[in-house]
């Protein structure tokens, strides 16, 4: 389904395939040999989504652009991104040949870098920089730039960690007396004059995007120290974001 919302309409290149159940709604750009599989949701809510040549979207996966009174985080998928079933990205931007497994998480404003890839159930928090060729393992969760590497058990210091970048404000611009379902209520009001529209209004033909000459190269040590561990209050089995082969593809 294609959908005219807020008055912007998506750009799709013709090369692309949309499976006929996936939403693509409002200022949302799909270049060229894209797939956007069956039942994912590609949503302009605020801010745009721009996805590069090559990228897969595999299927129930959510990408969103977002926005607030003040603040807007739009969502970028550079060329040859690879996105998981029922994978969520939300106003986050995704270099070239990242990789974000089925079922994890990627939040607002954070910057997934080149090669990099987010493992099954794994999370990146807001303001978060995961360096290129790095992986988070799964169910693991990364929050921060330098980014620093949380246990699944680690609920405490992770709850501290979204504490000092005040989550509710930074995510949902909300004031403090302000009822979040109330104030998603409101603004999703705007869909009541969404329209919807045919693949054929939307197809717009893209140049290919040329990939950049460096990113043949591996981390630098520079890079890799931009990976900390952080000190467990309980015991857990210790991990670290690890550094990955080159890939070819």
């Amino acid at each position: 389904m294609i959908i005219e919302h807020n008055g912007k309409q998506p750009k799709i290149d013709p090369s692309a395939y949309i499976a006929p159940n996936a939403v693509i709604s409002g200022d949302v750009t799909i270049g060229p040999d894209s797939r956007i599989l069956y039942g994912a949701v590609i949503t302009a809510e605020g801010a745009p989504v721009k996805i590069g040549c090559g990228v897969v979207v595999m299927e129930n996966a959510v990408i969103r652009g977002a926005g607030g009174r003040t603040r807007s985080f739009p969502c970028i998928l550079e060329d040859r991104v690879l996105i998981g079933a029922n994978a969520y990205v939300c106003g986050a931007t995704l270099q070239h040949r990242a990789f974000v497994a089925s079922g994890a998480t990627v939040f607002n404003g954070a910057v997934i870098g080149h090669n990099a890839a987010v493992s099954l159930g794994a999370i990146v928090h807001i303001q978060t920089y995961l360096p290129p060729e790095t992986l988070v393992p799964i169910h693991h969760i990364v929050i921060g730039n330098p980014c620093k590497l949380f246990a699944p058990n680690q609920a405490h210091e992770i709850i501290d960690e979204l504490m000092r970048r005040n989550f509710r404000e930074y995510v949902f611009d909300l004031a403090e007396d302000e009822i979040l379902a109330e104030r998603y209520s409101n603004s999703l009001a705007a869909h009541l004059k969404d329209r919807a529209l045919s693949l054929a209004d939307v197809l717009v033909p893209f140049e290919p995007i040329k990939e950049p000459s460096d990113l043949s190269q591996t981390t630098t040590e520079k890079e890799l120290k931009l990976v900390q561990p952080v000190a467990k209050k309980t015991p857990t089995r210790g991990h670290r974001p690890i550094t990955r082969r080159k890939r070819t593809n």
